[in-house]
């Protein structure tokens, strides 16, 4: 079963977790600290909450498809390819305390979308942004998946240097 991600930046994690429990009748599918994922069947959404800085209103930090097998994100990932877009692969990454293979894209607005596979648990939460300056910033691919708020670069992939 494939289902679409929505990832919110929250002020409130405490707050917000209450409320999408109420509001999806589901309790948190996995919390870490400054963490929480909802699985929700109904409608199939898979809900992140990331902790962002007290007192701003909560953003969107970027949107998914969750997929069963690293060969759907494969598929994926030539799929995107070959209808024009700029692809940003990531194999056996660690990130929302989970190891995933994901490649990423953006939409039309510059909102970062990934399409992801979860492979195992992992301790790492938020991953810390590397300086894509250094390895690859006149590349294509530095720009395909554009700064988390606060950050000043995007995430780099492992093919990426």
């Amino acid at each position: 079963m494939s289902r679409v991600q929505l990832a919110l930046r929250v002020a409130d994690l405490e707050g917000s977790v209450a409320f999408y429990s109420k509001l999806f009748g589901v309790e948190p599918a996995k919390r870490r600290p400054g963490y929480a994922n909802f699985a929700i069947a109904e409608p199939p959404l898979k809900l992140v909450l990331l902790e962002g800085e007290s007192g701003n209103p909560t953003v969107m930090d970027h949107l998914g498809v969750e997929v069963e097998t690293s060969e759907a994100v494969d598929a994926a990932t030539t799929r995107l390819t070959e209808s024009g877009l700029v692809t940003l692969t990531e194999g056996d990454t660690e990130c929302c305390y989970a190891l995933q293979d994901k490649v990423w894209v953006r939409g039309p607005g510059n909102e970062p979308w990934e399409v992801y596979v979860v492979k195992g648990d992992s301790d790492v939460g938020d991953k810390p942004m590397p300086d894509a300056v250094d390895c690859c910033a006149d590349s294509p691919a530095a720009a395909a998946v554009p700064p988390r708020p606060g950050s000043a670069v995007a995430p780099a992939s492992s093919g990426c240097c």
